[in-house]
């Protein structure tokens, strides 16, 4: 009751109180940081003065918290935990405005990949609310290279720096925690490096999130195809039949995959190679497969041959025959499914799928 009472004093609405104490809850997060930050980097200096050899000796890379890690072992950036040293995969990601959060720092003079690497560093200080995916990129400003945003390296100079949080994922939309840590942590090097900030507001970042999760959502097919079989396959006369259908069996021994110009297209579900198999089950996960490499029907085709030549039969998930209704009408909304895909500029396939449905 004493809340309503001051909203009407002020003559605020729910959305106005709602936006104010995200505001002010903000402002708590950038002075706290803004103090750890500033101890971090007195320990930080601290430190250098008794390893300074071992520290130019070692070139800045994002590492676990974005610590210092080898020359030998620098990755490039990836979407891994916070900066993650290993990379999950051999593909590159670039930031994307479509499932990002982007801030810009932009510099009255070019500054050295060396300067930021440094500010960056000292953040490993720093605790994270969470395992949030973080990266940064930078927009090269060498006279004698292609003016380009890249991994940012000791030796190159940098116009502009772009800070980016991914909005959302299977896990679902970033938390408030999660994008005001982010911007906080911007804002801060902003400051210390003196640069000019665009930085959009948290309230439009969250409604961007959720707009982002619920299209996500829509879109994340998995599609099933089951082979059940009239009488248990021994597990050596299976592996064979698929391997000769061109499945390869996965690094665990449980599951098959079939691939095509090195992309995985589908898989089988887990399997028991101490067991004879009386049934498999194919999936495909729709979103990360290009439209074009007709991935279902290669899938509903190895399907047809696994069960003729080990004496089975296609059913759905409630174990009824497959019949030929039920496979136009997979097809009609899978074709509904890629247009939207397509019309929100997220192409089944995608490097920026591939993100948004990890």
């Amino acid at each position: 009751m004493y809340l309503e009472q001051i909203m009407t004093m002020l003559g605020l609405s729910d959305l106005q109180l709602a936006l104010a104490v995200i505001g002010f809850l903000i402002l708590i997060a950038v002075a706290i940081l803004n103090i750890k930050y500033a101890r971090a980097r007195r320990k930080a200096r601290e430190q250098s003065e008794y390893s300074l050899d071992d520290r130019f000796a070692r070139e800045p890379s994002f590492g676990q918290g974005f610590a210092d890690a080898d020359s030998s072992s620098r990755a490039e950036p990836n979407f891994g935990e916070v900066f993650s040293t290993t990379i999950a995969a051999p593909e590159k990601f670039a930031i994307d405005p479509r499932i990002d959060c982007v801030i810009t720092l932009r510099f009255d003079e070019s500054i050295s990949g060396s300067e930021i690497l440094e500010e960056i560093n000292a953040w490993s200080e720093l605790e994270a609310p969470s395992t949030a995916r973080w990266m940064c990129e930078g927009l090269n400003a060498n006279l004698d290279v292609a003016e380009d945003w890249e991994e940012l390296h000791p030796d190159s100079t940098y116009s502009d720096l772009q800070l980016a949080i991914q909005l959302a994922s299977r896990k679902g939309p970033i938390g408030v925690l999660e994008l005001s840590d982010f911007c906080s942590r911007a804002q801060a090097l902003a400051e210390t490096l003196g640069s000019q900030i665009d930085m959009p507001s948290v309230s439009t970042m969250l409604e961007s999130a959720k707009e982002l999760d619920v299209m996500a959502a829509e879109s994340d097919i998995q599609l099933s195809i089951n082979v059940v079989f009239d009488e248990p396959c021994p597990w050596g006369n299976f592996d064979a039949l698929m391997r000769q259908r061109g499945f390869k069996l996965s690094r665990n021994g449980r599951h098959y995959e079939y691939l095509s110009k090195g992309i995985l297209l589908f898989n089988s579900a887990d399997l028991d190679p101490n067991k004879s198999v009386t049934q498999v089950t194919l999936l495909l996960e729709v979103p990360i497969v290009p439209q074009e490499e007709r991935a279902f029907e290669r899938m509903l085709a190895e399907g047809v041959e696994i069960a003729r030549a080990a004496h089975g039969r296609l059913v759905d998930d409630n174990g009824i025959n497959l019949s030929e209704a039920a496979v136009i009408s997979i097809r009609q909304h899978l074709d509904v499914l890629y247009a939207n895909l397509e019309k929100s500029g997220i192409p089944a396939g995608s490097s920026t799928a591939s993100r948004l449905f990890s």
